[in-house]
C-alpha cells in the first residue's frame, strides 16, 4: 500500500471512530508505529486531525453543523435518549437552568410532558416557546443581545441576568471534549462565557451531548472536567475516555 492509500484509509477510520491509536494502525497496516506517526503527522499539517498521545483525533477543523437551527433535525434519537436522561433528574420546585441547545429543546418538552412543577431560566428562544405550553412551568428568558444562528440570547447583558440566580441544577450543551487538556468547548466567546456563568450559579452541573461530541472539539474552552458534576450521553465513549473522565470527578450518564 502507498502511502497516500494508508493516510486515506487512515482518516476514513478517524471519519468513523472519531479517534485512531498508533498501535492498532500500525497492526493494521503491518508498519512500524514510527510510520504510522509520521502519517499522522502529514495528515495534522494538512489540517486534517489533531495528534494526541498515542493517536489522533478529528481536528476542530472537522466540518460540524453549528448553527443549532441547522442541528434540530440531527441525531434526534439520540438526543431524545440525553433528554429523557436530563428530565429524571430534575425534582419537582427546583429551579433549573436550560441552555441554548437543541437536547435541551427536548428537555423542555419532557418537563412539559410529564407535568414537572419547576422554575426554569433559558437563554433560547425555542425553549421558552415550548414551556409556555405548561401552566405548571415558571418560564424566566434571560434578554440580552439575540443571536439569529442560535435563536437564543449571550453576551454580557445576559450573563448579568444568570449571575443573579441560584440553580439547582443547569443543563449545558457543547461541542465537544478536548482530551488532551480536559476541557469543554464550544463556538465562540460569547457563548462560551454565558455557559461559565450559567455553571457558576449551579449547584449540579451537567453537560448535555452525543457521543460523537467526545472525539472534537471546537474553538473556545469555557470548563475543565472538574467544573462539572456529569456528562448526559445517548451512548458511553470508549473505555480509554471513560477512564480518563472517571478520573477528573465526572460522572457518566
Amino acid at each position: 500500500m502507498f502511502t497516500e492509500e494508508r493516510q486515506e484509509a487512515i482518516l476514513a477510520t478517524l471519519h468513523r471512530n472519531g479517534k485512531v491509536k498508533v498501535r492498532d494502525l500500525s497492526e493494521k497496516f503491518q508498519v512500524t508505529e514510527d510510520c504510522i506517526r509520521k502519517d499522522l503527522k502529514a495528515l495534522e499539517n494538512a489540517g486534517n486531525l489533531k495528534r494526541t498521545y498515542g493517536g489522533a483525533i478529528l481536528s476542530q477543523d472537522y466540518p460540524l453543523k453549528r448553527d443549532v437551527i441547522d442541528r434540530r433535525g440531527v441525531n434526534v434519537e439520540k438526543k431524545k435518549i440525553i433528554a429523557e436522561k436530563a428530565e429524571s433528574l430534575i425534582r419537582n420546585d427546583e429551579t433549573i437552568f436550560l441552555d441554548i441547545s437543541t437536547t435541551n429543546i427536548m428537555v423542555a418538552k419532557r418537563l412539559v410532558a410529564n407535568r414537572k412543577r419547576v422554575v426554569v431560566v433559558s437563554n433560547m428562544i425555542d425553549i421558552l416557546q415550548v414551556l409556555a405550553n405548561s401552566y405548571l412551568i415558571t418560564a424566566i428568558g434571560t434578554g440580552g443581545t439575540m443571536y439569529r444562528t442560535v435563536n437564543g440570547f449571550m453576551g454580557a447583558a445576559t450573563i448579568e441576568v444568570i449571575k443573579n440566580y441560584s440553580f439547582d441544577r443547569a443543563f449545558i450543551g457543547s461541542c465537544g471534549l478536548d482530551m488532551t487538556d480536559s476541557s469543554i468547548t464550544t463556538l465562540g466567546v460569547e457563548d462560551g462565557l454565558t455557559k461559565k456563568a450559567a455553571l457558576a450559579s449551579s449547584r449540579h452541573k451537567y453537560i448535555v451531548m452525543e457521543k460523537d461530541k467526545f472525539y472534537f472539539n471546537d474553538s473556545y474552552r469555557f470548563a475543565h472536567f472538574d467544573d462539572i458534576n456529569g456528562i448526559i450521553t445517548d451512548e458511553m465513549p470508549d473505555s480509554a475516555t471513560i477512564s480518563t473522565l472517571e478520573a477528573a470527578g465526572v460522572n457518566l450518564i
